[in-house]
């Protein structure tokens, strides 16, 4: 039988894939994160369905619980919150189940980061601001970071940062990107995004911290900084940290009212000859 990483999404039942739906109403045993899974999701399991939470177990146990549906003959809905690409053990539950030779396969599901996005009704790549994204986490005892990847050379990227794992942490990680990002840059945290109790903090490095305190949150928070979060219409555009708007250049020896137009073709003509082109290529598509 095979045991179904699901990704369950940020929270919200119908958040869930139609794939994710499927596994789970088909699965006899249901392994789930209680801390972060809600009951709207396990509604999707079928009447007597063995449900086993895993919050207070390790991964010997969950392993155990894993191989014995197969050995049982049946299918496991195994659920990650977010997505099992990002912070989900996934590495370390699919290895022992190759070990033990228990099929497997995995099912994306919303990140939560995405989903805090979506709240913030904001992009995080946006043109000449941001082009990239970091997904990370603050450094903790249980898992060490690995020795290249500092917030610091992330931040020195001016890239739009996500931290996951780290909202105890939000005052350190708040003075250390300010050095980079400056304390008026926007941040933003997201609690149990899309779910019923969603909280949604906004501010900018220099007060996102006093916010964090005051409304006393430990966990399941995704924190966002960077440029891009304070693009929004009516808003002056940010610029970028350490890049002031005159060091931008304009194409080399072209100011921009002197970019010529192509040659031999007025402006005027530019419909028609795009008609042309239209038609040429409706002709040469009806012949292949």
């Amino acid at each position: 039988m095979t045991v179904h990483f699901i990704g369950a999404g940020p929270g919200a039942a119908d958040l869930l894939t139609l794939r994710a739906v499927e596994h789970l109403r088909t699965s006899p045993v249901c392994v789930y994160a209680g801390t972060y899974i809600d009951d709207a999701i396990l509604d999707h399991c079928p009447p007597g369905a063995r449900k086993v939470d895993t919050a207070k177990l390790d991964l010997d146990r969950i392993t155990a619980e894993l191989v014995g549906a197969h050995e049982r003959g049946e299918d496991v809905a195994r659920l990650c919150s977010g997505d099992p690409s990002l912070y989900s053990a996934l590495a370390e539950q699919s290895a022992r189940l190759d070990e033990a030779g228990v099929p497997w396969d995995v099912t994306p599901g919303v990140p939560a980061y995405a989903a805090a996005a979506a709240e913030l009704r904001v992009e995080l790549t946006v043109p000449e601001i941001a082009q990239s994204v970091v997904l990370t986490r603050a450094h903790a005892r249980s898992t060490a970071m690995p020795d290249g990847e500092k917030l610091a050379a992330f931040a020195a990227t001016g890239s739009t940062l996500a931290l996951h794992l780290g909202i105890t942490r939000t005052r350190q990680l708040a003075d250390e990107l300010a050095g980079y990002y400056g304390a008026d840059c926007p941040a933003a945290v997201v609690f149990h995004a899309s779910k019923p109790d969603q909280l949604t903090l906004t501010g900018t490095l220099a007060d996102i911290a006093d916010q964090v305190d005051a409304a006393g949150l430990k966990q399941a928070a995704v924190i966002l900084v960077g440029p891009a979060l304070g693009r929004t219409p009516g808003r002056e555009r940010p610029e970028r940290p350490g890049v002031e708007p005159a060091e931008r250049p304009e194409r080399p020896g072209v100011e921009p009212a002197e970019r010529p137009e192509r040659p031999g073709v007025e402006p005027a003509e530019r419909p028609e000859r795009l008609a042309v082109e239209s038609h040429l290529y409706d002709v040469n598509r009806a012949r292949t």
